[in-house]
């Protein structure tokens, strides 16, 4: 397998919309360890978080709005973050009345936050937001399920690797991508889990 084939298969494996999904699921799971608790609300937010916004964008590729679902373009981001933001606000209102566990809310919450920092930065740069994801798994694993969650490292960077590979992000594209989805995910979600 060439390197290049390598990097695409992980850009897709490792892409935004896979890792929200795994997360909220994930996340949702260890909530239901509370006597009493589903632990089945991370499916919401999961379509929420990563399937509304990723048919929006899907959506935006049929109808040529989008040339692809990593929207390589930085001009063209800005209108699918804000959808993405107000998938995220609608789940997190619907899960709140719902009576969700705080975890999952602690979760799209962050995850709302994340949105909007990379939204704010668009409009300038084109930092990555599959660092930024990848690197936001592994710290919210890792606050959840303790030192285990430290096994997801080196998924951030292949994330890393695969986007540089591809010429999609510069070093310091996936670099501040890393360092602000990571930092987003160590602060906002303990803070309200």
């Amino acid at each position: 397998m060439t390197a290049d084939r390598a990097a695409r298969i992980a850009s897709e494996l490792l892409a935004p919309a896979v890792l929200v999904a795994g997360l909220m699921l994930a996340v949702g799971w260890h909530a239901g360890d509370t006597p009493g608790v589903s632990r089945w609300w991370g499916l919401p937010g999961a379509v929420f978080a990563a399937g509304i916004p990723l048919a929006y964008v899907l959506r935006g590729v049929r109808t040529g709005r989008l040339t692809n679902h990593h929207i390589p373009e930085r001009e063209h981001r800005r209108v699918p973050l804000l959808f993405g933001i107000a998938s995220v606000t609608a789940g997190l209102l619907a899960l709140l009345l719902l009576g969700a566990p705080r975890e999952v809310l602690a979760l799209l919450a962050a995850g709302g936050t994340g949105l909007l920092v990379f939204t704010l930065v668009t409009h300038w740069w084109k930092m990555s937001i599959h660092a930024g994801v990848a690197a936001g798994t592994a710290a919210t694993l890792t606050a959840v399920y303790g030192p285990a969650g430290l096994l997801s490292l080196p998924f951030v960077l292949l994330a890393c690797w695969a986007r540089v590979r591809l010429s999609a992000h510069t070093p310091a594209q996936v670099v501040a991508g890393a360092l602000v989805g990571g930092l987003i995910a160590a602060t906002v979600f303990p803070a309200l889990r």
